[in-house]
């Protein structure tokens, strides 16, 4: 799958994000190392800590599903930056793909690339 292709399926994602408060749609398409695809979208609620991120989504999904090798995800929002994941999704990346590829979209179309390890310098990580 290209960058492209999955950022197109990130994108087509945030037309189902239910965003009544903050109206900023997010999308996210996971790519597990087995060629699986898994989407998500934001899902707030009037308790903001009980809010879901698109990224949270997709990889819940893939984990539920018995998926736990990453190779990307993308990330899709409506604005003029950048849509990067916020600390509590680049710390659950971590968990499963510390050296996870981060593609991250803007309104315009435009994608820049990240490694996780980037973007999450000295992860938290429990010895197991």
């Amino acid at each position: 799958m290209t960058e492209q292709e999955l950022v197109s399926r990130a994108e087509a994602m945030k037309e189902k994000s239910y965003v009544p408060y903050s109206n900023f749609p997010v999308g996210a398409a996971l790519l597990t190392a087995d060629g699986a695809v898994f989407t998500g979208c934001n899902v707030e609620n009037a308790a903001y800590g009980a809010c879901i991120c698109a990224e949270q989504t997709a990889i819940v999904k893939a984990v539920s599903e018995g998926h736990r090798h990453f190779q990307a995800i993308a990330v899709t929002g409506n604005s003029e930056d950048y849509c990067l994941p916020c600390g509590q999704c680049r710390q659950i990346m971590s968990e499963f793909a510390p050296d996870l590829k981060i593609i991250c979209g803007r309104a315009d179309g435009a994608f820049a690339r990240y490694q996780l390890s980037e973007l999450l310098a000295h992860a938290f990580r429990l010895e197991r």
